[in-house]
């Protein structure tokens, strides 16, 4: 068979997944939900603020209910040599809390998982998906948030958000077929869920197709963002709690100047997808 032929014999699926793609974009307005219930996966504490802080101030402000389900305790990630792998956890763990407390998210919407930080990758396959998959039924969300597989630096660098990438994707199309894991249904009273909506951020420019704008929030992020001190310098190498006044103004210029910015606005990036999983 030739390419063209392949192509020609491709042409009608990849056209109801265009259809598909542009009708969730004119469908949903992410910061203009309301009411509605929001699950976003992230495979670290902080990835939820990093990506889309802005976003998740929106939606909460607006009266959504937003829940954090996040894959592992980050305890690795410090040059400290007098930090220990608990110690650490305890720390990103009460960061995540303040960061969320910023944005207008309670602590008891942040869900732990807690694998160690790296080792995600290495967790048993199917029983990572299960777990993932009682969570979507559970919460039921009118909308996942989670990682862009597609991305360059998730598919080639990062192993715990290669993970969390594809697990979530694999529990979001296990969960509305009550064929996989029906002990859920059976024991646990947990119905099959379809999750109308799904979004994607960390996304290459080329991918994305829908942009909030967080003007009007763009400081509430850098807030937020600042309570992960021992994510940044000069707390990495050596650990301290709080911040030196110029350490934090320079962070917050840093993430200014890298942050995505759409026709004179600051926005966060997303590729929105409906009916994904049945092309």
């Amino acid at each position: 068979m030739t390419i063209l032929s392949r192509l020609i014999r491709m042409a009608p699926a990849l056209l109801v997944l265009a259809a598909f793609t542009l009708n969730a974009q004119q469908q949903v307005q992410l910061e203009k939900l309301t009411n509605k219930t929001v699950l976003i996966f992230t495979p670290h504490p902080d990835d939820d603020t990093f990506c889309c802080a802005g976003t998740l101030a929106l939606l909460a402000k607006a009266g959504n209910k937003v829940h954090i389900v996040i894959y592992t305790n980050d305890d690795k990630g410090s040059y400290d040599p007098a930090m220990t792998s608990e110690r650490l956890a305890r720390i990103r763990m009460k960061e995540e809390e303040d960061s969320c407390k910023v944005i207008g998210i309670p602590a008891q919407n942040i869900h732990w998982l807690e694998y160690h930080d790296g080792m995600l990758e290495y967790a048993n396959t199917r029983d990572l998906a299960e777990e993932v998959t009682k969570i979507i039924r559970t919460f039921r969300p009118d909308v996942v948030l989670t990682i862009d597989p597609g991305s360059e630096y998730v598919r080639w660098h990062k192993t715990d958000h290669r993970m969390a990438a594809n697990n979530t994707l694999d529990a979001v199309r296990a969960a509305e077929w009550h064929l996989y894991f029906p002990n859920q249904q059976l024991h646990d009273h947990l119905d099959p869920w379809k999750v109308p909506v799904e979004a994607f951020y960390y996304v290459t420019a080329k991918d994305a197709n829908y942009w909030v704008n967080i003007d009007d929030v763009l400081e509430m992020k850098l807030n937020a963002a600042a309570a992960h001190v021992s994510q940044f310098e000069p707390s990495i190498t050596k650990y301290r709690p709080d911040w030196d006044a110029k350490d934090l103004e320079k962070m917050k210029d840093g993430l200014k100047k890298r942050a995505v910015k759409k026709d004179g606005h600051y926005v966060e990036a997303f590729r929105v997808a409906a009916g994904f999983n049945q092309q």
